[in-house]
Formats: structure tokens, sequence, C-alpha cells
């Protein structure tokens, strides 16, 4: 046998070390998931018209620019908005020599690349905490429930208050990984639905927005 039965092990001191290390781990997973909740929350708000209505006023005053040919008051126009649509009629205005196909593909890559992209990095890191959230308070589980063994092997008689803080620490551990990570499924599913509502408002704006470079926004 690896180990002997009359080998006691108190794994209670260094459970106490790590279990404080859990706690602040948990924390920290805590403290990251609403941050990068709040900064979606936040970027996606910014990146959006309120509504379909603002946005046709907006592509509205874009055709009447590019009709007149005022280029420059449409570029301080956009340069000052920082929401996604105005930063690709930036972009179709440098490249509007483009063929149409190709100010599509180039407009909706740079969506891709500037925007989506973004938001699936923030996106991402709460997918990873929702995970990480839930193993960290197993962890704390194993942590106290070593140190209650280890109690029960390193003493002939034991204190049961002291047992029952080593297994409330293994319970609390756990409800805290849980508490953090079912507020955040919630909180991306909300998030989730901001994000398509944003594709869909920026797809049937670049539609249009291509149709105006082209000539055939004009009426």
């Amino acid at each position: 046998m690896l180990f002997s039965q009359n080998v006691a092990v108190d794994f209670g001191p260094v459970a106490d070390y790590v279990g404080a290390a859990d706690y602040l781990a948990l924390l920290l997973v805590a403290i990251w998931g609403a941050y990068c909740c709040v900064i979606l929350w936040r970027r996606i708000g910014q990146l959006q018209f309120a509504n379909e209505d603002e946005q046709d006023a907006f592509l509205d005053e874009v055709q009447t620019q590019l009709t007149q040919n005022k280029i420059n008051e449409l570029t301080e126009i956009c340069d000052d908005d920082p929401r996604a649509l105005p930063q690709l009629v930036l972009v179709g205005l440098k490249k509007r020599q483009l063929p149409i196909p190709k100010l599509r593909t180039a407009l909706t890559e740079r969506f891709q690349r500037d925007v989506m992209a973004e938001l699936d990095y923030r996106a991402s890191w709460i997918q990873t905490i929702i995970k990480a959230a839930p193993m960290l308070g197993l962890f704390g589980t194993v942590l106290g429930m070593m140190g209650a063994f280890g109690k029960l092997s390193a003493a002939t008689e034991i204190s049961p208050d002291k047992l029952a803080a080593d297994i409330m620490f293994a319970l609390i551990t756990t409800a805290i990984g849980l508490s953090i990570a079912i507020p955040l499924v919630l909180a991306t599913a909300s998030i989730n639905v901001k994000i398509g509502r944003l594709e869909d408002f920026v797809g049937s704006g670049l539609t249009r927005l291509v149709e105006i470079f082209g000539g055939r926004g004009e009426g």
C-alpha cells in the first residue's frame, strides 16, 4: 500500500490557505464577469441607433449629402458619431470607387472585424467565467471536505464545530460559484438578444447604404 492506514495527514492548515485563495478567485471572477457585462451593454448601446426611424433619418441625410456631393460635410458628421453605421459610412466614402459587390463585402468585413470581434471577445470572457465559477466552487467543496476529513484523521477527538466550519466552507463556495454563474447566464441571454438586434439594424442599414453609394438609393 502506498500509505499506511496508521498514517494521519492533517490537511487543515493547507486547506485554510488555499481556501482563502479560492474565495479571492471567486471574488475576482465575479467582478470581471460583472464588468464585462456592463461594458457589453454600454458598448452595444453606443453602436446602434435607438430605433429604425432614427437610423432611416440618418441614412436619408447620408443620401442627401452624397447627392449634393458634400463629402466633407458628411465626413464631419460621421467622424463625431461613434455608432457602427456612421463609421461604416466613413469606410464607404474611402472605398466608394469600388464595384458594388466589392464595396458590400468590404463594409461587411469591416463590421465583423471592428465591431463583432470586439463584442465576441467580451462575450467569450463571460462564457469562460460562467464555466469557471462553478468549478472554483467545486474546488472549494473539495478543499472543505479535505479539511474535515483531515481533522478527523489527525485527532482522536474532534469538536463538531470544527467539522462544521469545514463543511460550511465547502457549501458556501459551491453556492458562491453558482450565484456567480446563474446571473451571468441570464445576462448573456439578454446580451445575445441585443447583439442580434444590433446585427439586424446594421444589416438593414448596410443594404440601403450600399444602394446609396451605388446610386440606386436616390428618389
